[in-house]
C-alpha cells in the first residue's frame, strides 16, 4: 500500500517540476489535507501532499462590522438574520445593527458559509471588529442543508419512544400506588386552601385588572431622540405662536383633483403637500425661520439658507424620523407628495439612510393624523423654527357678519427666539394662513 502511494505520489509531484516546494511552504495544505484523511475523506496511506494535489486550499475571511456614518462608532447588534453553518449568498443580510439613527444590514460580500459569529445579539459592536467569519463557497450540495434537519429527526424518534415509555411508567405508577391513602390524603388538604383563600378574599378588596410590571431597555434610536428632544429644550429660546386656518379652499382643490392625480401620477394628493408649499413661500419671505445657530457656547454664527430643505416627522415604531424633501421650494403638489411617499414608506420600512435624514432647515409635524386638536412642537435643532399641523374640526366662525360652519385647523409655529422676534413668527403664520385659504395666491408667489 505504501508503495503503491509513493508512486502515485511520484506521478502528481512530477507536473510541477520547476517549482521549489519547500517544507514550510507545503505545512500549512499538508495540515489541512491531513484533516480531511482523518475525516475519512482519503484512503489510508496516501501521502498527505499527493492529496493536496487535488484539494482546494481554504480561504476563510473575517468579516468585520461595516462603516456605518463619521459620527457613528458603535452600535447593538439587535439580530442575527443567520447562524453558524448556514450558506449564505452574496448581498444576502446576516445581521442587523441598531445605531441612534438607523437600522443597518450587514450584507454577506460574497457567497459562502459562515463558520464562526464573534458577537451575541445584543452585545455592543464597534466599527472595524470583527464580526463573523465567512468561508467563500459554493452552496453544499444538499448534503450540509440536509444533514442539518437529520439530527432533529433523530432526536425526535426517542421523543416519539418516549409516549411508548410513558404508558409504562403509567402502568408502573398503578400496581405501585400503595398511595390510594395518599389519594384520600389529597382531598382533606385541598379544601382547606380553599377555604383560606375565600377568607383572604373577604378580608383583602378585590383588585381588578393586571399589576404586573415589565421593564424594557430603551433602544439607540429612543435614547438618542430623548437626547435631542432635551437639547433643544434647554439650548433654545423656545416659543409657541398659533393661528386658525379655514381648510374650505383646500378642502375642494383637493376633492376636485384628487381621482386625477391619482390615476395620472399614482399618488394620493393630501394636504401635506399644500402646506410644504405654502411654508416654502413663507420660509422666502421670513428667512430667519429658514436659518440656523451654529458655533461654541450654544451658538455665535447665524446660516441663512437660500434653499428649503423640509423635514418631515414620520412616526415609526422604534421612534420618531424625520426625513429630508431636498429643494422642496423647487417642487409642485404632486411632487411634494411623491417625495413625502416615498420617504414615509422607507422610514416604516426601516430602510432610511443617514443621507436621507441629514441636514434639513425647516421641520413639519403633522399631529392631526393621531387626531391632536392642539400642541407645541419641539424644535429640531439647528432649525429655527417648526411648524404643528393638527386634525380638522367643523366650528361655528363669523362670516361676512354670518355665523358659518367651516372646517378649521389650529397651527402652530414654535420658534427659537434667538433668531426670531415675535413680529416675524406671527407675520411667517398669517401668510401660511392666507396662501392656504387662497390656493391660488401659491401661483403668484
Amino acid at each position: 500500500m505504501l508503495r503503491s502511494a509513493s508512486r502515485l505520489t511520484s506521478k502528481r509531484v512530477a507536473p510541477v517540476a520547476g517549482r521549489s516546494l519547500s517544507t514550510a511552504a507545503t505545512r500549512p495544505a499538508v495540515g489541512r489535507v491531513a484533516a480531511v484523511a482523518a475525516r475519512g475523506a482519503l484512503p489510508k496511506g496516501v501521502p498527505a501532499f499527493a492529496a493536496y494535489l487535488h484539494s482546494t486550499p481554504s480561504r476563510r475571511e473575517i468579516v468585520k462590522v461595516p462603516q456605518m456614518a463619521e459620527s457613528i462608532t458603535e452600535g447593538t447588534l439587535k439580530q442575527w438574520h443567520k447562524k453558524a453553518g448556514d450558506f449564505v449568498k452574496q448581498d444576502e443580510e446576516v445581521a442587523t445593527i441598531e445605531t441612534d439613527k438607523i437600522d443597518v444590514a450587514v450584507n454577506a460580500p460574497r457567497s459562502g458559509t459562515i463558520t464562526e459569529l464573534f458577537a451575541n445579539e445584543e452585545d455592543t459592536v464597534e466599527v472595524g471588529k470583527d464580526l463573523f467569519k465567512l468561508e467563500p463557497g459554493e452552496a453544499p450540495a444538499g448534503g450540509a442543508a440536509e444533514s442539518k434537519p437529520e439530527p432533529p429527526k433523530e432526536e425526535s424518534k426517542p421523543a416519539e419512544s418516549s409516549p411508548s415509555e410513558q404508558p409504562a411508567a403509567k402502568e408502573e405508577s398503578k400496581p405501585a400506588p400503595a398511595p390510594a391513602p395518599a389519594k384520600e390524603d389529597k382531598p382533606a388538604p385541598a379544601p382547606a386552601p380553599k377555604q383560606e383563600q375565600r377568607k383572604q378574599e373577604a378580608a383583602a378588596p378585590a383588585v381588578a385588572g393586571n399589576r404586573q410590571e415589565r421593564r424594557v431597555k430603551m433602544n439607540r434610536m429612543r435614547m438618542r431622540i430623548a437626547e435631542r428632544l432635551k437639547q433643544s429644550q434647554n439650548t433654545a429660546a423656545s416659543l409657541t405662536t398659533f393661528n386658525e386656518i379655514d381648510m374650505s379652499a383646500i378642502m375642494a382643490l383637493r376633492n376636485r383633483h384628487k381621482d386625477r392625480v391619482l390615476k395620472e401620477h399614482g399618488v394620493k394628493l393630501g394636504f401635506m403637500s399644500a402646506f410644504a408649499k405654502a411654508s416654502t413661500i413663507a420660509l422666502k419671505e421670513i428667512p430667519a425661520a429658514n436659518a440656523a445657530i451654529e458655533g461654541p457656547g450654544g451658538g455665535d454664527t447665524i446660516i441663512y439658507h437660500d434653499y428649503v430643505d423640509l423635514s418631515v416627522a414620520v412616526a415609526t415604531p422604534k421612534g420618531l424620523v424625520t426625513p429630508v424633501i431636498r429643494n422642496a421650494e423647487n417642487m409642485n403638489f404632486v411632487d411634494i407628495e411623491k417625495a413625502i411617499a416615498d420617504a414615509g414608506k422607507k422610514a416604516r420600512d426601516g430602510k432610511l439612510t443617514l443621507e436621507d435624514m441629514a441636514g434639513g432647515t425647516f421641520t413639519i409635524s403633522n399631529g392631526g393624523v393621531f387626531g391632536s386638536l392642539y400642541g407645541m412642537p419641539i424644535i429640531n435643532l439647528p432649525q429655527a423654527a417648526v411648524l404643528g399641523m393638527h386634525t380638522i374640526k367643523e366650528r361655528p366662525v363669523v362670516v361676512d357678519g354670518q355665523i358659518v360652519i367651516r372646517p378649521i385647523m389650529v397651527v402652530a409655529l414654535t420658534y427659537d427666539h434667538r433668531l426670531l422676534d415675535g413680529r416675524e413668527a406671527v407675520t411667517f403664520l398669517v401668510r401660511l394662513k392666507e396662501l392656504l385659504e387662497d390656493p391660488a395666491a401659491m401661483n403668484l408667489a
